[in-house]
């Protein structure tokens, strides 16, 4: 795998980091970081055995495959910084609300760019990663790349209108289902399983039936009818949610979230 660099290194940056490393696809010597704040920046580097670059410069050259990481609203001012360093290039973007016309704008077309929606759970390999239809990447760069981040999550392949809507789904969600861990754990607290067992029993449901959905290619009302007894406990808490508004709870977190992308 050609060597390759964050721009910035936050903590979705740190999770990806850590995920290509644990996959195997890169190896420690191969990965780059630069972050202004030098000291931070080699302490996070060193405890992940990710290299720290001095520069900006420096990262740009010693890395092929570039990854900008850094938070959206920077994203203009380190494009003006690494102009210069950028022509024929590959730039991988995983900066929230920029998208390949955006980049085109500023840099032409002397840079090759991809934009990706990432999510956090790429830090144990099972990530989910939107990829941008439209980018300027060459076809073995791109496949190269779907290679590297399936190695530590799914790919999904969007057209630029729908990356919003996949993105409050999988870059969001991962907290709303922390939500839904820390309540059902808070449940099994109340009833008196030890808080630590409670999350790992629920953390374990959540993940088993996730997994379940996926493998049996079910849909999940069928599966859902599959645990539902007649008179029984299962619909009896099913019953429960749908009193208290949760499938309506969960598109309004969907809503707010496209209109706060719509407000800006």
């Amino acid at each position: 795998m050609q060597k390759t660099g964050f721009i910035g290194f936050g903590n979705m940056a740190k999770a990806l980091a850590e995920g290509f490393l644990a996959s195997g696809k890169i190896k420690e010597e191969e990965l780059f970081a630069y972050a202004p704040h030098a000291e931070k920046l080699k302490e996070n580097c060193g405890r992940i055995g990710v290299q720290a670059a001095g520069s900006l410069e420096e990262l740009i050259r010693e890395a092929s495959l570039l990854i900008m990481a850094c938070k959206p609203f920077q994203v203009r001012d380190v494009l003006k910084e690494a102009d210069a360093f950028l022509k024929d290039r590959a730039l991988v973007s995983i900066a929230a609300g920029w998208d390949h016309e955006m980049y085109e704008y500023l840099l032409g077309r002397a840079v090759r760019i991809q934009c990706i929606m990432p999510n956090t759970p790429a830090m144990v390999r099972e990530g989910v990663f939107l990829f941008e239809e439209t980018n300027s990447l060459k076809e073995e760069e791109r496949r190269e790349l779907v290679e590297l981040f399936s190695s530590i999550g799914i790919v999904q392949e969007l057209p630029t209108e729908r990356m919003g809507i996949g993105g409050a789904l999988t870059g969001c969600g991962p907290a709303f289902v922390d939500m839904l861990v820390e309540a059902y754990g808070d449940a099994a607290v109340k009833y008196g399983i030890k808080r630590e067992d409670a999350y790992r029993l629920v953390s374990q449901m959540v993940l088993g039936s996730a997994k379940l959905l996926l493998e049996t290619g079910k849909h999940p009302g069928v599966l859902k009818d599959e645990v539902c007894s007649p008179a029984g406990t299962t619909i009896a808490g099913v019953s429960a949610l749908e009193e208290a508004g949760f499938r309506s709870a969960c598109i309004r977190s969907i809503d707010a979230i496209m209109q706060k992308k719509k407000d800006g």
